[in-house]
């Protein structure tokens, strides 16, 4: 039975609403998770409010050295939350080390909490008249994080937070929540004040409440499109500030003049590593040539049959389960449809060698692909790789633009002068150059463009900062003598 973290501890749910947490390389239940009560909600909620309280008065100095400790930890546990990410959502054991380093990435970064906080002053704006700016905090905020980055995307959200004098609720996912426990276990243990950081297990009836209560200021959120633009109309229409990342599919351009060795070697793993379960995997690869297309085929589709296939523990594992047997199903889905649409299924993942107890499956690889076909459009979220052979660069630039989701985009070329005309014109919110997966590091900000994103402010970086503090701006002015005041509006 997994409990809630609540007021510094750990403590089991009282609901008899539950879910069930499995361990995908086995297709077995591992634990019960008992979704939070209303009552376990308002006592969380009070316990934030008032640790908030006396942390909103912490100097900087005391909030950056509670990141420093918190970093410590985190590297000295780091093998611990990674064997917890394997057991829960199936990446191997490298990849969940990486991800929760990308996670550090942005503690780092939160450890400089009083140089981020500083802001403006400007003296003499008018007579004896000083303008300066001051960073202060919300109150509570709210974060709702996915299954596919357990650790990741919570140290993505609530360091910044924290620094800013928030208190910070996590929602994690029902699917993977051992590791959001164990992160609250090391912030604690770093030192700080009870209630600071509150973790409540739940599912859709616990966000609602959490997203519309008058307690909470700020919402944030990384899913599904269809979620976030739930979450983020709800939240606003409460009140809240919120941000909401949503679905992806993501474009690779491979010019005639790339390398195709190291294009295909970025695709391999951008394509399949994470089973395909990253928002910034590349599951459509662009070409402008068919003897580029050809090319990148046969470099491909042997090396996706030498993929190795099981659990996450086992060190020679490449290719993990998928999360669930609702993700596996999906992917059998539209392998069918894309077959069923006219595609050309080159590796079919289907025929690979692979447990047959969990939630497997192999790396599928589609040619032939059209702008029309659903497994063009829709986000599959499985190891799936499409390859579509546009007629010149700017069709692939159309079709890059015209769809829906607009996380990321890569090219690989030698041309200094197409990488940069690609990437200014590409509607999209991150971009490579010959760099398959463009996460930006943790103190620049990560945020896609249209469907993929909702609300103005990305994930940490400087818009971190800005999305967990807000802006008060003080005019001020100490006379000397006698002062006149007048009736029009006053200028400098």
């Amino acid at each position: 039975m997994l409990p809630h973290h609540i007021h510094g501890q750990r403590v089991i749910g009282q609901s008899s609403s539950q879910g069930a947490v499995y361990n995908p390389a086995t297709g077995q239940i591992i634990h019960c998770l008992p979704f939070a009560t209303s009552a376990e909600i308002e006592s969380a909620l009070e316990s934030a409010e008032n640790a908030q309280h006396d942390w909103s008065r912490s100097s900087l100095a005391e909030r950056s050295r509670l990141m420093f400790s918190f970093k410590h930890l985190l590297d000295k546990n780091t093998d611990a939350l990674a064997e917890l990410i394997t057991l829960e959502h199936g990446k191997t054991h490298a990849d969940a080390k990486a991800s929760i380093q990308r996670g550090i990435e942005v503690v780092e970064y939160a450890c400089g909490a009083p140089n981020l906080l500083k802001s403006t002053y400007s003296e003499g704006v008018g007579r004896d008249v000083d303008c300066y700016g001051l960073r202060q905090n919300l109150g509570i905020c709210v974060g709702i994080t996915p299954f596919n980055f357990p650790a990741m995307i919570p140290l993505w959200m609530y360091p910044l937070a924290l620094i800013c004098g928030n208190a910070f609720i996590h929602k994690p996912s029902e699917k993977d929540p051992s590791t959001a426990l164990l992160l609250a276990d090391l912030l604690y243990e770093a030192g700080a004040p009870k209630g600071l950081l509150t973790v409540l297990q739940g599912d859709k009836t616990v966000v609602d409440a959490l997203i519309s209560h008058p307690k909470v200021k700020a919402v944030s959120f990384v899913g599904s499109t269809q979620v976030a633009e739930h979450i983020y109309k709800t939240a606003s229409s409460h009140g809240k500030r919120v941000q909401a990342f949503g679905s992806a599919k993501n474009h690779c351009l491979v010019m005639d003049d790339a390398d195709l060795d190291d294009a295909a070697n970025a695709i391999l793993g951008a394509a399949y590593g994470s089973c395909g379960q990253r928002c910034m995997a590349i599951p459509v690869v662009l070409t402008l040539s068919h003897s580029c297309a050809d090319a990148l085929v046969q470099r491909l589709a042997p090396a996706i049959q030498a993929l190795s296939i099981g659990p996450g523990n086992n060190d020679k594992t490449i290719l993990g389960p998928l999360n669930t047997q609702e993700s596996l199903d999906r992917v059998l889905h539209y392998l069918d449809i894309g077959v069923k649409e006219g595609a050309k299924l080159i590796i079919d993942g289907r025929k690979a060698h692979f447990p047959k107890e969990g939630f497997f499956i192999g790396a599928s690889l589609f040619d032939a692909v059209t702008p029309s076909m659903r497994i063009y459009q829709d986000e599959i979220f499985g190891p799936v790789l499409c390859i579509l052979r546009a007629p010149d660069y700017e069709t692939a630039i159309a079709w890059i633009n015209d769809h829906p989701y607009g996380n990321g985009a890569a090219i690989f070329t030698q041309s200094g002068e197409i990488a940069h005309d690609f990437a200014a014109r590409v509607h999209i919110g991150m971009v490579g150059v010959n760099v398959p997966i463009p996460v930006p590091v943790g103190y620049h900000t990560f945020g896609g463009w249209k469907r993929s994103a909702f609300g103005d402010l990305g994930l940490h970086g400087p818009d971190g900062i800005q999305f967990y503090s807000q802006l008060k701006t003080i005019t001020s002015r100490w006379p000397r003598g006698k002062n006149v005041h007048g009736f029009s509006l006053p200028t400098h």
